[in-house]
């Protein structure tokens, strides 16, 4: 388990391992009031099992921009200071244990204002708390849900701004890594994707003109963000359609945003329409990952069903990616990572003197 284990650098920042955790929606935030959007004791202790655990770099899940930029009312937000003074209290444990604190920071576009998973997901009205979804163009994300309400000009400079006012909070939270969220059918995805981009000013139809937004929010926030810190963007590698955002123009992308001063892509893949085939399987969205990496020099943490240890250090040790990023194992086992380092004095991170003597 090496490769797994050997630190990481990037910029002035170095996380301990390579074993990292996916940044995965709780949707437990109170929905509304003074409190709305804020991390509560569920936050704090389902971040501090997985530091414990082991893992060097620990992403927190997709936390808004704004209000309405929440996937369900639960949602993490990062809008207002009494938000950065709850994230403090995680990223201050985080950062004892000896994990690196990381944030998502994210804008749900068209497929906000629906339910929690567990409540079936589907869209809100404002009899339940819902609002109405901003969109590149006015698509819905599927039949019966609300058609989104396309982004003026101005509306644009105004989520620009909601990007970078959350990276100086994000900043002033104590996180080390901001990624910005641009997969998984949400706001900047969408840009992206033909399939839900119709416009047909500067900002949609061609490649150039459909990454041109992303882009911008992508510098907005690397201007706040300090030199010496990483900054991350995850992408959707391909939309799994034929007419849909595709792994060639994933590549492209990624030389764009390097020159932006993204330092590393988190790929994933899909979310941006229902429907598509999913050739789902161990390390299915590894290949992406690896091309990107090859073809562009730009450093990767390859996502999506890794699994086991053995498979985790062969992705990073054959050079298919940098880090992996460990989602739903993790949420099973947050000391995985303790669990793939059985050989003496390879342990990804301190153990805790009440648990040592447990292995």
């Amino acid at each position: 388990m090496s490769a797994l284990f050997e630190p990481f650098s990037l910029r002035s920042l170095t996380v301990p391992n390579r074993v990292w955790m996916s940044p995965m929606c709780q949707y437990s935030a109170q929905p509304t009031g003074p409190e709305a959007g804020t991390a509560g004791d569920w936050h704090f202790a389902h971040y501090a099992a997985r530091a414990v655990g082991g893992a060097g770099l620990i992403l927190v899940e997709a936390t808004a921009v704004s209000p309405e930029g929440r996937i369900t009312p639960g949602d993490l937000g990062v809008w207002n200071d009494r938000q950065t003074a709850a994230l403090r209290r995680i990223t201050g444990f985080l950062k004892e244990r000896g994990t690196t604190a990381g944030i998502q920071l994210a804008h749900a576009g068209r497929k906000a204002s629906t339910d929690a998973p567990w409540r079936g997901g589907g869209p809100l009205g404002a009899g339940q708390g819902g609002w109405r979804p901003l969109a590149p163009s006015e698509v819905p994300f599927a039949e019966g849900h609300p058609v989104p309400l396309e982004l003026s000009e101005e509306r644009l400079e105004e989520v620009v701004g909601q990007f970078a006012d959350a990276a100086r909070r994000a900043l002033a939270a104590g996180f080390e890594v901001a990624e910005v969220h641009g997969a998984h059918g949400y706001l900047l995805h969408e840009f992206l994707s033909p399939l839900a981009n119709r416009r047909t000013d500067a900002y949609g139809g061609s490649f150039e003109n459909r990454v041109r937004f992303p882009l911008r929010v992508v510098a907005a926030v690397r201007e706040v963000w300090p030199e010496e810190l990483p900054l991350f963007f995850r992408v959707s590698a391909t939309d799994w359609l034929a007419d849909g955002w595709s792994a060639d123009e994933t590549v492209r992308l990624a030389a764009l945003l390097r020159e932006h001063g993204v330092d590393l892509l988190d790929v994933s893949t899909g979310g941006v329409a229902p429907g598509a085939r999913i050739p789902s399987g161990p390390g299915y969205q590894v290949p992406f990952a690896a091309r990107v990496r090859a073809e562009t020099g730009l450093p990767v943490a390859a996502v999506g069903l890794i699994t086991e240890p053995e498979q985790a250090d062969k992705i990073v040790a054959n050079g298919e990616a940098d880090a992996v990023l460990l989602g739903r194992e993790l949420l099973r086992d947050p000391y995985w990572p303790h669990r793939a380092a059985r050989t003496p004095g390879t342990a990804p991170a301190r153990l805790p003197d009440q648990y040592a003597w447990a292995l």
